[in-house]
């Protein structure tokens, strides 16, 4: 993809991010690896951190808590059981969380919130819950950086996935979700770390003919064992893509050049992208971390 090309595709993005209700204040890029600790459920998994982690400075590291479709409330509340907890956190990078985000240790906590987003919202308590682990987070240490990591529904929802991530990322996410801590913590916000936003951008270019051997969203997402699609969770292309923008937000950096090799958390090589369609990732992940408010990069926008 040329750059001429690539900034004609991008003229058409319908970037709902644009359209944030509000600005917050800039974030200085970290100036060495961070400690971070994850919180959610089977759309970070544990191979998403992995991969991050071979993107990032050297001294990056992580810990995680984890559930399957496991809201903030559940993570929250003990009573709550967590779906697959045993399974999932049966890991060294396990770290209980109320500890862990509260004890000040970790540079940036990222936040995941279950889909489908509209019942977290209405039945879940979501903005509640999202105050109460950014206050524990902001408690522990007034120096952690906060994010929520925006996902996405599923690819058959009756709405249409791209019309999904399009609407809900400024009326469900930032507006409700995140709207009234927002209020309550303007000089400490929570950042966004805008993973829907890519894979929508990333889909529009595969399926214009633009992205080397991707042309079809499916291609991102996994196979269940009798081989019928999973319409929700991704496959290592797309844990890839989640991973740059991670990493794209967290230390302000571009991803293009990043390696496109990476390996899974149990040494085996991960299904990768070619190196040219590598490359034009990463410069749609870039673009849209550049330009999307609230990911606490400065502004910018393409002359």
């Amino acid at each position: 993809m040329t750059r001429r090309s690539l900034l004609s595709f991008f003229a058409f993005l319908p970037f709902a991010a644009q359209a944030a209700p509000f600005t917050v204040p800039t974030l200085q890029a970290p100036e060495h690896g961070l400690n971070v600790f994850h919180l959610g459920h089977s759309l970070v998994s544990l191979e998403m951190p992995h991969m991050l982690a071979q993107l990032a400075p050297e001294a990056h590291n992580w810990h995680a808590q984890l559930g399957s479709g496991t809201s903030l409330k559940a993570h929250w509340e003990p009573d709550i059981e967590i779906l697959d907890f045993d399974t999932t956190n049966a890991t060294p990078r396990f770290r209980a969380a109320r500890d862990a985000i509260g004890s000040g240790d970790y540079d940036a906590v990222v936040l995941t919130e279950m889909v489908e987003l509209r019942d977290a919202i209405r039945y879940f308590n979501s903005a509640r819950y999202m105050r109460r682990w950014a206050n524990l987070a902001r408690g522990g240490n007034a120096q952690t950086r906060i994010y929520l990591y925006e996902t996405w529904h599923n690819l058959d929802d009756p709405t249409g996935w791209l019309e999904r991530i399009d609407h809900d990322l400024e009326k469900l996410w930032l507006r409700q979700v995140l709207g009234s801590d927002s209020r309550r913590n303007p000089d400490h916000p929570v950042y966004l770390i805008p993973a829907g936003q890519v894979m929508a951008a990333v889909v529009r270019a595969a399926e214009s003919g633009q992205i080397d051997g991707l042309t079809r969203r499916d291609q991102l997402f996994e196979r269940k064992a009798d081989g019928s699609l999973d319409t929700i969770h991704i496959n290592d292309l797309g844990r890839y893509i989640v991973a740059l923008t991670h990493y794209s937000v967290l230390y302000h950096r571009s991803p293009v050049g990043r390696p496109h090799l990476l390996k899974r958390k149990d040494g085996t090589e991960a299904d990768a992208f070619s190196e040219t369609a590598a490359q034009q990732i990463q410069q749609i992940v870039w673009h849209v971390v550049k330009t999307t408010q609230r990911t606490g990069l400065a502004p910018q926008k393409e002359s």
